[in-house]
């Protein structure tokens, strides 16, 4: 039993999700930072805001997802080869993409965020470690909004 009073056994399922939400952060911030720089189109002004606001919030969760892997005592991983081998995301082109597009696609990366979260969430909760649960369980809250937000940008 480690200091925390989880043992790395318990936790083996739980590092695991977190490590592949971890590798779809990596690409979901170059993807992020992708659609801000080649937003193109009648809703450039309010998307290009927009996106560099959801890029600085990954590159915060990154860390601290990173950070719990560490603490429940697991490593997470730190390559961009490992980090496109795992994702289920998938990286965007760099050409011009209107709005519209960008958030189609968004879209369909934070629902496929979302069900990865689910299914993390319930590994913690099982594993009796709540404080991996709560950090998923805020940023499940975060893409819901998003999600939410998108599909209004869309009508």
């Amino acid at each position: 039993m480690s200091k925390i009073g989880l043992t790395k056994e318990a936790t083996k399922k739980v590092a695991e999700h977190l490590d592949q939400h971890l590798a779809d952060l990596h690409v979901l911030y170059t993807k992020l930072h992708n659609y801000h720089w080649f937003v193109q189109g009648p809703g450039f002004f309010t998307l290009h805001e927009k996106l560099e606001g959801l890029y600085d919030g990954v590159a915060e969760e990154i860390d601290a997802v990173a950070e719990r892997i560490l603490m429940i005592g697991h490593s997470p991983s730190a390559s961009l080869a490992a980090y496109l081998k795992k994702a289920k995301l998938k990286e965007a082109d760099s050409v011009g993409i209107d709005s519209k597009e960008i958030a189609t696609s968004l879209l369909a990366d934070f629902s496929q965020l979302v069900t990865g979260l689910r299914a993390g969430i319930a590994a913690a909760q099982e594993a009796n470690d709540e404080v991996s649960a709560d950090l998923m369980i805020g940023s499940l809250s975060e893409y819901e909004k998003t999600i939410w937000m998108l599909e209004a940008f869309l009508k």
